[in-house]
């Protein structure tokens, strides 16, 4: 409820209310549209206050600062996708690589190993 949540941030509801008109809060709502915070809700409002109050910045700063650390967990995750990506190609890629050496090798009647002549492509 926004009393609550005006109450352990330490503002006034009304705040909160202009907050989430210009989108800097955005709480999940019951069916009977009571506004419910959630823990991370009211930390980011202690943030806000902190940053407007405290730094002197803007409301219009305090979105930018709040799309740029969006657009750095979005690239967080991106970053840790590709990275999984990146392991799993390199794991195919050893395999194949295991495959191509093992088939490139002929075993000699006296335990010696030569390497068989393999055509390059295009070769």
């Amino acid at each position: 409820m926004i009393s609550v949540a005006a109450k352990l941030a330490g503002m006034h509801p009304q705040t909160l209310r202009i907050y989430e008109r210009k989108k800097l809060i955005n709480p999940q709502r019951t069916q009977g549209s009571t506004r419910l915070y959630s823990q991370r809700d009211v930390d980011r409002l202690k943030l806000i206050q902190v940053l407007t109050q405290e730094l002197g910045i803007n409301l219009a700063g305090v979105t930018r600062i709040f799309e740029l650390q969006d657009e750095i967990e979005q690239l967080q995750c991106l970053i840790d996708e590709l990275n999984k990506k990146v392991a799993c190609l390199q794991e195919s890629l050893s395999q194949e690589l295991e495959k191509v050496k093992q088939s490139a090798l002929v075993p000699m009647s006296r335990g010696q190993i030569v390497l068989r002549k393999t055509r390059r492509p295009g070769c």
